[in-house]
């Protein structure tokens, strides 16, 4: 078997382009993936375009051996976009290699360690406050509103929900819609104020039960992050999610507040996780599976599970993504609950051939060769990005 052609695919999604990924080989069997930034789709497709150069012609069945070449061949261009077109690449490959083989991708890899997969609401209230001409709905004007949204959490069967902090105004707006100058990650008053009153409406909402993350992203420095981590403490979160290229930094934050903290999913490849685990400085490890790869993302799955940490998956995009977080989840055995987005764009469930079983927040770990699924290209080419 060899490889005949290497294809990107941008599709329009709600907030950003989904990314594609298509390797096609002389025995008719098609590889395919998600991957990457989508902010950056541009590039993305250049750097798939460069990196298949060296794999045209090849046996796509040596997963492992492409994979670290196009890290060693790239090693002037380290981590960041090139490690995640990467990405694209090698789990293309897996796919192709599941489909040849007849079995799904974690049975390469010893699974399944479980047949079901729970998950939880992510972007909760976001993207309706966000995305809400997008999607249809009516913007969120008022704290009624807010518990109005965060109430279908649980109607839908979900026992866990993440949201972000959101500003009040005639309408709401995120965080990340609301500043603007520079204003160097500071954690204001205002904003501080703002996110206790949301917490207080959203627990009074949807009760005690209720799993709530809350993600700040990569919003403020560490003093603020450490605020805000206190401020919650009486909301018995699941876990505050920060970003933090400084491992000592969220320890410092880690060690100043009860709430759990979850990090990671900016970090590529395990010597990127390294000091967080050294310093101990997370309680939940988040892992992208399509911005690192699935070689990358099982190894700091294993590292996570040497230091006695679950990880949580980072799962925000269409529904390949899915499966492919699906099968790491069945391929590793320190999974705390992966992400999910039950809300995207009407026509994401056209983008594929199956859809991911998901009942009660449960997700059924697929069965089907490969990933479980393939790519319908004529719609991932009727709802192209526009550029």
């Amino acid at each position: 078997m060899k490889i005949t052609s290497v294809e990107v695919f941008a599709v329009e999604g709600l907030n950003q382009p989904l990314l594609f990924c298509a390797i096609r080989t002389d025995q008719g069997i098609v590889g395919y993936s998600e991957f990457g930034e989508g902010r950056l789709a541009h590039g993305m497709t250049g750097l798939i375009r460069d990196l298949s150069d060296q794999l045209l012609g090849k046996d796509p069945r040596a997963v492992e051996a492409h994979y670290i070449q196009m890290i060693r061949s790239t090693r002037m261009a380290y981590a960041g976009a090139t490690w995640q077109a990467i990405a694209g690449i090698e789990l293309a490959l897996w796919d192709i290699k599941g489909k040849a083989l007849d079995v799904p991708v974690y049975e390469l890899l010893g699974g399944p360690t479980r047949t079901h997969q729970q998950v939880y609401w992510s972007h909760m209230l976001t993207y309706q406050v966000r995305s809400y001409k997008q999607l249809g709905t009516k913007p969120v004007r008022s704290y009624d509103d807010i518990r109005e949204v965060v109430a279908q959490a649980g109607e839908m069967g979900y026992d866990t929900f993440k949201t972000n902090i959101q500003l009040p105004g005639d309408p709401f707006v995120n965080l990340s819609q609301g500043r603007s100058g520079p204003h160097d990650q500071t954690l204001t008053r205002e904003i501080l104020n703002a996110a206790v009153k949301q917490m207080e409406v959203i627990r009074d909402e949807v009760g005690s039960d209720m799993g709530i993350c809350l993600d700040v992203n990569e919003h403020f420095k560490a003093d603020g992050q450490i605020r805000l981590a206190q401020a919650m403490e009486p909301f018995n979160l699941t876990w505050m999610e920060l970003d933090n290229l400084d491992a000592q930094s969220v320890r410092m934050v880690k060690d100043a507040t009860s709430t759990p903290i979850c990090t990671g999913e900016q970090r590529l490849g395990p010597s990127n996780y390294r000091d967080l685990f050294e310093l101990r400085a997370m309680d939940v490890c988040k892992v992208d599976v399509q911005w690192q790869g699935l070689i990358p993302a099982r190894r700091v799955s294993n590292m996570a599970e040497v230091y006695d940490i679950n990880i949580a998956p980072h799962n925000f995009n269409g529904h390949l993504s899915t499966f492919q977080t699906m099968n790491l989840c069945a391929s590793v055995t320190n999974v705390k609950i992966s992400e999910s987005d039950p809300v995207q764009v009407p026509w994401r469930d056209e983008l594929v051939t199956n859809l991911p079983v998901i009942d009660q927040a449960v997700v059924s770990i697929p069965t089907e060769p490969g990933w479980g699924t393939e790519l319908n290209e004529e719609s991932l080419k009727k709802y192209a990005a526009k550029s």
